[in-house]
């Protein structure tokens, strides 16, 4: 993997995955994700990903929206669901649409260090 393949994306890019998976079925779909790893997995071709969801769908607890659809390139109200998150090869992220705004950034970090068993 070249260099320039292994930096492609950073924390809190909003991409375009093909295809993610999902937890509770077999069938992938392609659709809008939030790089939530550093650049440190860059080396290993693998990038983690928390699910961008409409909306309109019944929220969760956790779920973080998204303020500045703009910015992200998000054509519609979209949240973050952070407990869905992914490890896909960096190969499978089709392309980076935007970056989240520094407030659901901020939001979105509380949430997964809520989440997350580490001491």
């Amino acid at each position: 993997m070249a260099r320039s393949e292994k930096a492609r994306f950073s924390a809190f890019d909003v991409v375009v995955v093909v295809p993610f998976p999902y937890a509770d079925r077999l069938a992938e779909k392609r659709r809008p994700a939030l790089v939530i790893s550093s650049p440190k997995l860059a080396p290993y071709g693998l990038v983690w990903l928390a699910m961008i969801t409409s909306a309109d769908n019944e929220r969760w607890p956790c779920d973080v929206p998204i303020v500045d659809l703009d910015r992200a390139g998000l054509p519609a109200p979209s949240i973050i669901r952070p407990v869905k998150i992914a490890c896909v090869e960096a190969a499978r992220v089709e392309r980076r649409t935007g970056r989240l705004d520094k407030a659901s950034a901020r939001a979105l970090s509380q949430q997964l260090r809520g989440l997350m068993a580490a001491p």
